[in-house]
């Protein structure tokens, strides 16, 4: 790892950065992001209510706890956009009960999302993947609906789970 960090990464960030990198690098305080499945629950609680990674976490590699976390605040905006008091517990209760139902499809897309492309991507000297990544990279690389189908995916702007199984099945192929 320290020898790939020093001749390939190492030249690629920027110069205001160089010497900082290459000193931690040859520190040896590397470390990597595992990757975790945190499949959640709800548990109702009076007064709280979570959201994004607070709720359930997904690798970091997407980025798309944010896209979650914001998803789930439109939920929760058209879930109480009829509630005229935010301080009558027990309605308030009635209108929360099926936002984790709602925010599932967002949710559940970017998690299997996030979780396959760690696995494709992560080093690996399995020649199985790496031949699923140069076929990711072959798909993404056509444009048009193979690159902004998997991209409207991960940014949470295409939910649809049947969408996602073509994509899998195309890349596959």
């Amino acid at each position: 790892m320290t020898n790939y960090l020093k001749t390939i990464v190492a030249h690629q960030v920027p110069p205001e950065i160089y010497d900082s990198f290459v000193a931690a690098v040859d520190k040896g305080n590397i470390r990597t992001m595992p990757n975790r499945s945190m499949p959640a629950s709800p548990y109702p609680t009076p007064g709280a209510l979570l959201m994004g990674d607070a709720f359930n976490m997904r690798h970091p590699l997407t980025g798309g706890g944010m896209t979650v976390a914001l998803s789930d605040i439109v939920v929760l905006r058209n879930l109480l956009r009829p509630l005229r008091d935010l301080n009558d517990g027990p309605n308030l209760c009635k209108y929360l009960e099926s936002f984790y139902t709602l925010r599932k499809p967002v949710a559940s897309t970017i998690n299997t999302l996030a979780g396959a492309l760690y696995k494709v991507f992560s080093a690996s000297p399995d020649q199985a993947r790496k031949e699923m990544r140069q076929a990711c990279f072959d798909y993404l690389s056509l444009g048009g609906v193979f690159s902004t189908g998997p991209i409207s995916l991960l940014s949470g702007l295409n939910p649809r789970p049947l969408s996602l199984v073509m994509h899998f099945f195309a890349v596959a192929i």
